[in-house]
């Protein structure tokens, strides 16, 4: 019986029209205009880290020839969220926002103009350093989900624009 309905399941599931965004491995159409985004350098320590955090997602097929550039403006902020009642802060909020435009070199328009963001909050101790600390992990880790976020954005475009036929 649970045969029958695993089975009824996957029928179901083939019937809805998805399709693995990477179907074919490195060599497929969305991999290989993925591999082909030239991401600039990105102003501070985030867009170093966001810079990274992005090449290693879009390489997924090797080098190529640049056939597009992903321009990014990055606003990282840090905002006190709790004070206390002797204006001590103790806990702050930590954001990462990314305005950023898939430009194709063939034709200089732009294909995509989006952002991502992403925020974490980090308590404030009494060691400077563990909130220094945490402070950079946070942005660590911000980079890494815009970043995701970014990726994710530019593939489903470059998808829906082969799937157009441009």
């Amino acid at each position: 019986m649970r045969m029958l309905v695993t089975l009824a399941a996957l029928c179901a599931l083939s019937a809805c029209g998805l399709q693995p965004m990477y179907a074919g491995g490195t060599s497929a159409g969305i991999a290989q205009g993925i591999a082909a985004i030239d991401v600039p350098a990105i102003q501070g320590r985030g867009g170093w880290l966001v810079k990274n955090a992005l090449d290693a997602r879009l390489g997924v097929a090797g080098q190529t020839t640049p056939q597009y550039r992903l321009d990014v403006r990055l606003d990282d902020s840090l905002e006190a969220l709790g004070v206390l009642n002797d204006d001590t802060i103790s806990r702050e909020r930590r954001i990462l926002r990314a305005r950023y435009q898939l430009v194709d070199l063939a034709t200089g328009s732009v294909l995509l103009d989006a952002t991502a963001g992403s925020d974490a909050g980090i308590d404030v101790v009494s060691s400077e350093y563990a909130t220094i600390a945490a402070e950079q992990k946070a942005l660590e880790n911000l980079a890494v989900d815009v970043a995701d976020r970014m990726a994710t954005q530019i593939a489903v475009t470059l998808r829906n624009r082969a799937a157009a036929g441009q």
